[in-house]
């Protein structure tokens, strides 16, 4: 595989937030609803499609603990097969929840589901207290270290080094743009803002492909390979190929969630290029 540039996604390429990102999910649900999935559930959601931002999965979650409360008889499963069969994403699931609710029970649902206030627990169980007085500029409500330090970096050195070596690097991820800076100094990685893109810096989200698109031009670049650890990551790269003439290689790492021979299938069938089992192991695709 010849590729002239490389975008990194940085959640479960880079870093694992297994317990950072994916915790501050379901604690989240749980301190608003007092009750939640398990952690490992949250896979079912980004194999559903259409979460890149974790806000709005946290919606998702909290849009099904309430209609459980209702008492209606849904399983996980069944939803997160219903959204994945919408297309995805949190329209799909508010879509969903409403073809399982009478419309009393609609009502009260809409009324308890508090977008804002999921977004800011979530935010300090995150970053933690003093992270967020500093980046959100709201004093906290809880007191929290953050689940930010619990990241661990998936890319070795030696990986890191050979790729910067041979390779203009970009950065396409669904973080907001301050905490992608956190992830990305912890790696050792410094990207010029012009080769990064951010969940600040365009609306699509993955995977709308003018992000990857625009990169592929400022890198002036004829072949660009994308590794991420999701389907949207896949499909970002396929629909790249499909609105340009250059070529777009998505690549799967299985170091996100999806593991194994599951791995294999699904980032094949989303239209995978090759299936890592870590970043680590790009160097040796790309020699």
């Amino acid at each position: 595989m010849n590729v002239d540039a490389i975008v990194l996604d940085v959640d479960g390429v880079l870093v694992d937030v297994g317990q950072s990102y994916r915790r501050a999910i379901v604690e989240s649900v749980e301190h608003v609803h007092g009750e939640t999935i398990d952690i490992a559930d949250v896979q079912r959601f980004k194999e559903a499609g259409g979460f890149n931002n974790d806000w709005e999965l946290t919606d998702a979650v909290a849009l099904y603990i309430l209609t459980r409360q209702e008492g209606v008889s849904l399983s996980l499963d069944t939803y997160t097969d219903a959204i994945a069969g919408m297309g995805g994403g949190l329209e799909a699931a508010r879509t969903v929840i409403s073809e399982e609710l009478t419309p009393a029970a609609r009502e009260r649902i809409l009324a308890a589901w508090d977008s804002d206030e999921l977004r800011s627990v979530f935010q300090q169980l995150y970053l933690g207290s003093d992270r967020y007085l500093e980046l959100e500029g709201n004093e906290p409500t809880i007191e929290a270290e953050g689940f930010i330090n619990n990241e661990e970096v998936l890319i070795t050195a030696e990986t890191l080094e050979t790729l910067q070596e041979n390779y203009p690097l970009g950065i396409l991820t669904g973080r907001p743009a301050e905490e992608a800076t956190i992830a990305l100094d912890r790696v050792g990685l410094s990207v010029p803002d012009e080769y990064r893109f951010t969940m600040d810096d365009w609306e699509g989200g993955k995977p709308d492909p003018d992000a990857l698109v625009t990169l592929a031009e400022r890198f002036d670049a004829d072949s660009v390979a994308f590794v991420g650890d999701t389907r949207d990551d896949i499909r970002t790269a396929v629909n790249a190929s499909e609105v340009d003439d250059r070529s777009y290689h998505g690549i799967g790492v299985r170091t996100g969630g999806l593991s194994g021979k599951r791995a294999e299938k699904l980032f094949t069938q989303a239209g995978a290029s090759a299936v890592l089992d870590s970043i680590n192991d790009l160097p040796n695709l790309l020699s």
